[in-house]
């Protein structure tokens, strides 16, 4: 499994694996060229012993032909110094090692070895010029008491580490991309606080506005302030719209009201039965659509329901009214406790017996609960839902038959409304294949379990098995 990171932490590993190469292969480089070309390295203790006995195996008027001979851009040799860099301004002494690892081999010949500072360097930047050398230089007395003196020199000038001096650039531009990513983090923490704000936006209650961002970036304060002006006006959207439906549901339902009472003047007895049930239907969609309007908004009321009883109370309603109803209750179901709106649970066990009836003929029903939940199953004894549409009828205005004709079908809000009302209480619908081919639907809600019962329950599963 992938790990999410967030942008900010991508960006840091980008940058940090991309230095951590650039050094590894500059420094893997640099000593490659130093131990492969030797034109960086400093001379041998044994080179340098070489010389000095060739020296003294020279006549003194024939060593200027061999210091000649053996000198080169890299390396001079004479009985003086032979260049600027050997004047001895700025020169410095090495370390007791290196100078201790030339004198072992040169035995009792005096030596003097020096690190001269290299000359660019000294000219262009004169502060910094101390901390780079480009040469080094050796002072030896030969036998017969002339001096010999060797500079070997790098054209790359070289820490007093041995290392290239720009790599103390590096270092810097490394230490610098690192308090910028440190930056980079506290200016993206904002966007993060943004990111979590989001997910617990309840439109439903109060407004939670974040801190303005007074150290930000002023985009970033921008954007903040825009997210909280958002909250404020898609809550104040949303009261007035339940304003809105709860004033019109109120006044179409004083009109069929009003309606009702002139339509028992109807003489024909059949086109005042239509009459009557179109004017339920009516006041039927508009609780529907108010029910599921306070769902949808959170607003539904929370008190300790019974739901075995909220089912047998529906499913008596419907024999009582000579509908092929019954219901299958088992023994662990019996008290059964959840936290919910009792109107809503009786809508969703209503919709689903109905809906059961309408176009599968009867409504079989079972109750049952495992450890966390209350399970209701409706099967019905219809043709059954195809799979690829079952999802789909979830959706408001859905309806396997799709005439929209009120006499084969409802509005196709009923199961719309189920999966609301469901869903408001923590609960969820499914839609399978019933024991005799028609449709089975499931609704899982939440047991109601006390602080002591939760605490029990979890002893138990803990506690190791006999």
């Amino acid at each position: 499994m992938m790990l999410r990171l967030s942008l900010a932490t991508r960006i840091t590993l980008i940058v940090l694996v991309t230095l951590l190469v650039a050094w590894i292969g500059a420094i893997a480089l640099f000593y490659r060229s130093q131990a492969g070309a030797g034109e960086h390295a400093w001379p041998t203790p044994q080179q340098i012993a070489a010389l000095v006995e060739l020296a003294e195996r020279t006549p003194t008027e024939q060593r200027p032909l061999v210091y000649e001979a053996v000198s080169s851009s890299i390396l001079n040799v004479g009985p003086a110094a032979a260049s600027d860099a050997a004047a001895g301004a700025g020169a410095r002494p090495v370390a007791d090692a290196l100078k201790e690892s030339y004198a072992n081999v040169l035995g009792d010949h005096p030596l003097i070895v020096t690190s001269l500072p290299f000359s660019e360097m000294g000219r262009r930047f004169p502060r910094f010029s101390g901390f780079a050398t480009s040469a080094l230089e050796f002072r030896i007395t030969l036998k017969d008491g002339t001096p010999l003196v060797i500079v070997s020199r790098s054209p790359l000038p070289v820490t007093r580490f041995g290392l290239p001096v720009g790599f103390g650039a590096g270092l810097l531009g490394t230490l610098i991309a690192l308090i910028a990513l440190v930056i980079m983090h506290r200016e993206t923490r904002p966007l993060a606080r943004l990111s979590a704000a989001v997910d617990r936006m309840d439109l439903a209650g109060e407004p939670t506005f974040l801190p303005p961002a007074r150290t930000s970036a002023p985009e970033v304060q921008t954007l903040i302030a825009a997210f909280n002006r958002l909250q404020d006006r898609l809550s104040r959207l949303l009261r007035a719209r339940m304003a809105m439906l709860g004033g019109i549901s109120h006044d179409v339902r004083t009109l069929a009201t009003r309606l009702r009472l002139r339509v028992d003047h109807i003489p024909e007895t059949a086109e005042r039965e239509r009459a009557i049930g179109d004017i339920d239907d009516i006041i039927r969609l508009l609780d529907d659509a108010l029910l599921s309007s306070r769902a949808g908004a959170g607003e539904l009321s929370e008190e300790l329901v019974d739901f075995g009883q909220i089912v047998q109370a529906e499913v008596e309603d419907r024999k009582a009214a000579g509908a092929p109803v019954d219901l299958r209750k088992a023994a662990s179901a019996a008290g059964a406790a959840i936290l919910g709106d009792r109107l809503a649970l009786r809508r969703i066990v209503s919709n689903l017996i109905d809906n059961a009836v309408k176009y599968g003929r009867v409504a079989h029903l079972a109750l049952a609960t495992d450890a966390e939940a209350i399970l209701l199953t409706v099967d019905d004894e219809g043709a059954g839902i195809p799979a690829g549409l079952r999802e789909e009828l979830f959706e408001p205005f859905v309806r396997l038959e799709t005439s929209r004709n009120r006499r084969t079908g409802g509005a196709g809000l009923g199961l719309a409304i189920v999966r609301n009302l469901v869903e408001a209480q923590g609960g969820s619908v499914t839609i399978g294949d019933g024991p005799t081919g028609g449709a089975r639907f499931t609704v899982k809600l939440p047991l109601f379990r006390s602080q002591e019962s939760r605490e029990s329950a979890a002893a138990t599963s803990s506690s190791p098995r006999s």
